[in-house]
């Protein structure tokens, strides 16, 4: 099937412009004007006599060569058209029209990676031009998704980063750049694009749940809290939205207000383990270590490995000087996740009480190395959006 990118329409249309603009002598115009008008009717044969008669007269007029291949297009002999667009491009490097119609040509016959750059330049050089313009933005964008599913983050960012700046206004760019920024944890440049998302698109539900969790990222807790707010009335019977707004409120010191989120949310979806777990963390952190630990056992009982479970009611373990369950429960969780700085610290604490001073300090180094790189990271993000090593070349106009 012949890619709907490169409908006549959409070829007749951008390279009857340049006709009219450029000044040729009377009589090219006329025959250029003739095989256009003859084009718009589907004449082709008519269009092809035209155009082949100012071309024994002027072989390299630019125009007659890269209206030639859209008609060679439209006859489906695509090997004559790329040639001729090549041709026009070779004769005049500026011509924008050639450029997008070699690179809308090698799109439809699957050579992306040579259309590119030749929609690119179309755009250099005529940034109005929708057609290159409509089509670069969506090979990138289906090149970040290749990208994204090879794993290669930063490439499918750098290209939706340039798919943004070639359409502003295209909401689902913005959210598409906003939700892989928010996944490499750019935090301002995940806010930006979900804000601009939001203004192109003001009822975006996912829009609003993924901007209150960039502003989590940030630990803009307010800012947060309005936007999961806006979500739970959009959308009130989702449970993971009355659990990130307890969340939010959870830090904003707002406890009773932050235990009827969770719970609502666990009435809304019973199964689930995050608001159990949640609901756990207000209970540890108020001193009720048999709720919390209640809401811990909980968790485990759907999730055994869940790390933050784990630790957490090793730390309950702690705090009522039950050592052996304490360390038992916190080796668990940091053999399911390594990282959690709070497991090691409390491990440590808990190797202090029953003198295993040498594996007390191990894992309290361990726990400063992770708070320092988890620092490290938050440095290395704000030095990424301020500019230092990113893509300084994704800016169209350059």
């Amino acid at each position: 099937m012949r890619n709907k990118l490169l409908c006549g329409g959409v070829l007749l249309l951008s390279s009857l412009m340049p006709v009219a603009q450029v000044s040729t002598p009377s009589s090219t115009t006329s025959l250029l004007q003739d095989a256009a008008q003859a084009m718009t009717a589907g004449k082709l044969a008519r269009a092809e006599t035209d155009l082949q008669t100012v071309l024994r007269t002027a072989p390299d007029d630019y125009l007659a060569l890269d209206l030639l291949g859209v008609v060679r297009v439209l006859q489906h002999r695509d090997v004559e058209a790329e040639q001729l667009f090549r041709r026009a491009v070779q004769k005049k490097a500026d011509f924008a029209a050639a450029h997008a119609h070699l690179g809308l040509l090698y799109l439809q016959k699957g050579r992306a990676d040579d259309a590119v750059p030749q929609l690119r330049e179309s755009l250099r050089i005529d940034s109005a031009r929708t057609d290159a313009s409509d089509a670069l933005v969506h090979t990138l964008r289906d090149q970040s998704k290749t990208a994204a599913a090879a794993g290669d983050s930063g490439s499918s960012l750098a290209l939706l980063r340039e798919a943004r700046n070639y359409a502003p206004d295209n909401p689902d760019v913005q959210f598409e750049f906003g939700a892989m920024a928010l996944q490499l944890s750019l935090w301002q440049d995940a806010i930006a694009a979900f804000q601009q998302t939001l203004k192109l698109r003001q009822n975006d539900a996912v829009a609003l749940y993924s901007l209150g969790r960039a502003f989590l990222g940030e630990w803009k807790f307010e800012d947060a809290r309005q936007q999961f707010a806006r979500y739970v009335e959009a959308r009130p019977d989702d449970a993971s939205g009355h659990c990130a707004l307890g969340m939010t409120l959870a830090a904003l010191e707002s406890t009773q207000e932050a235990r009827e989120q969770f719970e609502r949310a666990i009435v809304l979806a019973p199964e689930q383990t995050e608001s159990y777990f949640r609901l756990g963390l207000i209970e540890l952190n108020v001193k009720d270590l048999d709720e919390a630990a209640t809401n811990f056992r909980i968790v485990l009982t759907r999730a055994s490995k869940h790390a933050g479970a784990l630790s957490a009611l090793g730390r309950v373990a702690f705090e009522q000087k039950r050592y052996s369950d304490a360390i038992d429960l916190l080796q668990r969780a940091i053999a399911s996740d390594d990282s959690l700085r709070e497991a090691h610290y409390y491990l440590g604490l808990t190797f202090v009480r029953v003198g295993r001073k040498e594996e007390a300090d191990s894992q309290l180094q361990i726990a400063t190395r992770l708070e320092h790189d988890e620092a490290q990271h938050r440095r290395t993000v704000l030095r990424i959006q301020d500019g230092e090593g990113g893509d300084h070349n994704s800016d169209p106009k350059k």
